[in-house]
């Protein structure tokens, strides 16, 4: 193997650690070009995210790359929501074709492309199972994930859409109690799947829990108090909440009820860590990264982000395990400044819908003016 196609020591230690790299991020030049192939290589990328905001940035900022198509299709006739969905599908389903190598040498269990169902439907349970099992049917891959928000109206569609075969990633996670509905909703869905004779080895399911976002809100709230007490806690809820999600993680395989399903071929759910790259410059870049390795889990990162881990090292073995009891401390000081987990993840689900919502429209806005001028 040459030496430009030599894969990055540290990225590789994290894999042999036990975390599953993913690139949050998809375009149709890094596509066409290469460039994702080469990641699979060169830095340990076994798995892709995909989010309205990345399609936005994607098919608004990449207009040369999305142009002939976009043309063909809007001389059709077709409508920007429906040139939206052909242009997103297409791009995750060459990019599941890319890392089907990946699917297969890992078992099914990495080389995973995510794809997510239309923001403007988090709030709508039937619109996201159908939307679901549409995006399932027209990427045509077994190693396509369906993302799904953890809204309240989302968990009985991840139920619905795991009881029907379909692998499912699960998003917009911002609290423990909501992450622990979410495993309900997934281990709902594969007693469903197993009821209807769905072969329950072929199922996964990873839970996204964004963790950047958490200290971005926390810290906001730390900062207006301005104490000493609060000074003290900025930067530490997001990791102290991600950790407590791996224990309860931890808890939920040693159930009865998922022994059950494990004798019947099911997988767990793996925690995915999710919104990895710093909001602030203060922080180091590797820091959502480096303080989350613990093995079984995923850590899906902007380039960015996962070139500050290629370029800084060492990789620690384990930051997670045998945290728990001073995660939990972290939130009981918090609790004691006034700022609980139940309000800051409410807060951070509704603006992250209406972010994506926002990123979405804007999509729609440049695919329509485009497909007016074709």
């Amino acid at each position: 193997m040459s030496s430009a196609l030599a894969p990055n020591p540290r990225l590789a230690d994290l894999s042999r650690m036990g975390v599953a790299v993913w690139l949050d991020d998809l375009d149709r030049t890094r596509i066409t070009s290469g460039g994702l192939a080469r990641m699979i290589v060169e830095d340990s990328v076994h798995g892709v995210t995909t989010n309205p905001s990345i399609f936005d940035k994607a098919i608004s900022g990449g207009a040369a790359a999305y142009a002939d198509q976009l043309i063909t299709l809007a001389r059709t006739g077709a409508d920007a929501d429906a040139i939206i969905q052909v242009l997103t599908t297409d791009d995750v389903r060459a990019a599941c074709d890319i890392m089907a190598g990946v699917y297969e040498a890992s078992d099914h269990e990495d080389g995973r492309v995510s794809i997510e169902v239309d923001p403007r439907l988090a709030r709508d349970t039937d619109g996201t199972i159908a939307q679901a099992k549409e995006l399932w049917r027209i990427v045509d891959r077994p190693n396509a994930l369906i993302k799904i928000p953890a809204t309240p109206e989302g968990l009985p569609a991840i139920t619905e859409v795991i009881g029907s075969g379909i692998s499912v990633n699960v998003t917009l996670i911002f609290s423990v109690e909501r992450y622990r509905a979410v495993v309900d909703a997934y281990v709902a869905g594969l007693e469903l799947a197993r009821q209807r004779n769905h072969d329950l080895d072929q199922i996964r399911s990873v839970a996204s829990f964004f963790v950047s976002r958490i200290d971005t809100e926390v810290d906001h709230r730390l900062g207006v108090m301005g104490t000493e007490a609060a000074k003290s806690l900025r930067g530490a809820a997001a990791l102290a909440t991600a950790r407590l999600v791996w224990a309860a993680h931890e808890d939920t395989l040693t159930s009865d009820r998922w022994r059950s399903l494990t004798d019947d071929g099911a997988h767990p759910q793996r925690p995915l860590w999710a919104s990895t790259g710093v909001k602030d410059p203060a922080m180091p870049p590797t820091r959502y990264v480096l303080e989350l390795v613990v093995e079984g889990c995923v850590n899906t990162m902007p380039e960015a982000t996962l070139r500050a881990v290629a370029d800084n090292g060492p990789v620690p073995e384990d930051t997670v395990s045998g945290t728990a009891a001073a995660s939990s401390e972290v939130w009981s000081k918090l609790e004691a400044l006034g700022i609980t987990e139940a309000d800051v993840s409410a807060t951070l689900e509704r603006e992250g819908v209406e972010k994506f919502m926002e990123s979405w429209q804007q999509l729609i806005d440049t695919v329509a003016s485009a497909a007016r001028e074709a």
